[in-house]
């Protein structure tokens, strides 16, 4: 009966392992969602915020074009581009957050000190 628990118990720890890597692998609806809304507050932020103009301006108009792109793949269904489009798009955020284009202070949207 011991040797059978211990089984049981391995089988269902590979089973969860198992589940775990397997949604690591999937971009859900809810995963997708977050980095809109993460992307979109960190868009209308950096918006609000422009310290050097001239050069910010191509820094926000590339995210701008970059999360629109990701609309646009989720519309079709393509959620792998559709993250992909939004992880550049808020690369080109972080980036211009981090040479000081933006005069933001959030870490939770941009990887700069508060």
């Amino acid at each position: 009966m011991l040797f059978k628990r211990k089984l049981f118990k391995s089988l269902e720890k590979y089973k969860n392992k198992r589940n775990f890597l397997n949604r690591m692998k999937e971009i859900t609806d809810e995963k997708l969602e977050k980095y809109f809304d993460i992307t979109g507050q960190a868009l209308k932020k950096a918006k609000e915020n422009i310290s050097k103009k001239e050069f910010a301006a191509d820094f926000l108009d590339m995210a701008q074009r970059y999360f629109k792109d990701a609309k646009y793949f989720k519309e079709k269904g393509d959620y792998v581009n559709a993250f992909a489009a939004l992880s550049y798009a808020h690369g080109w955020l972080d980036a211009g957050a981090r040479i000081k284009l933006f005069d933001v202070h959030d870490s939770k949207l941009f990887t700069v000190d508060d």
